[in-house]
């Protein structure tokens, strides 16, 4: 018995290539992903700066992903950016019922007093900083990096005190960066790039105050989240 022929109008069947061989599906069609509006990359850049604030991103990784927000095409890009990141903030839903992330894990101690006396300290990395941070060098000398710094606000206030002594704090050169104080027998300095800050970024207020003492603001490029303070500072210079 002969099978007829199937209707012309029948859709088409995957078929294999030589007798015996499985069956391979077609691959499904993709659909184009819905274009974002400038509301929604702002919605996520939003969100994005509470999360720093509780500690799930440090400020390179803020600024990274707003970088990414504004550049962002698609919804589903914008819904990259906060897929790791629990709650109803961003465009990613699902992130909410993820069992894993970041902010389940405690909380490092919030730095709040940063002090050396004929000596010198380093703080960089990965740390959190309290929404206060009081810093007094006597003789001696501070490096403070708050590239990586996870932040307890989205105003943080640095007091920086030197008598006899020095300090270099530097910050990303896309945060909003306000410096005020006085010196006596000594100076504060602005130093590194003149980029404008980015729109939603945080604010870090540094009251700097001087006896025969200095400090130094240092507003690394956006590029140089990564690199040792050495070449960071020598990328800054090129910048002014």
């Amino acid at each position: 018995m002969t099978t007829p022929p199937e209707p012309a109008d029948a859709p088409d069947r995957p078929e294999p290539s030589r007798p015996g061989e499985p069956i391979v599906p077609r691959e499904p069609q993709v659909v184009p992903g819905v274009r974002a509006s400038d509301d929604e990359r702002e919605q996520v850049v939003q969100a994005l700066s509470e999360h720093a604030t509780t500690g799930r991103l440090t400020l390179a990784e803020l600024e990274e992903r707003i970088g990414l927000a504004y550049r962002a095409v698609t919804r589903d890009d914008l819904a990259q950016l906060t897929a790791d990141l629990p709650g109803p903030g961003g465009l990613a839903p699902a992130a909410a019922t993820s069992p894993v992330f970041r902010g389940d894990a405690p909380r490092r101690s919030a730095t709040r007093w940063i002090v050396a006396f004929m000596g010198g300290t380093e703080k960089r990395g990965r740390w959190r900083a309290a929404e206060r941070i009081n810093a007094v060098a006597v003789m001696g000398g501070h490096d403070i990096d708050l590239r990586h710094a996870e932040l307890d606000s989205d105003e943080t206030t640095i007091v920086a005190i030197t008598i006899m002594g020095g300090m270099d704090i530097y910050v990303p050169d896309t945060i909003d960066v306000e410096v005020g104080g006085f010196s006596l027998m000594g100076g504060t300095g602005e130093r590194g790039s003149r980029r404008p800050a980015r729109a939603g970024a945080p604010r870090i207020r540094i009251l700097a105050y001087n006896l025969m003492g200095g400090i130094d603001v240092w507003r690394l490029p956006e590029e140089t989240k990564d690199l040792p303070l050495k070449q960071a500072k020598k990328a800054a210079k090129r910048a002014e």
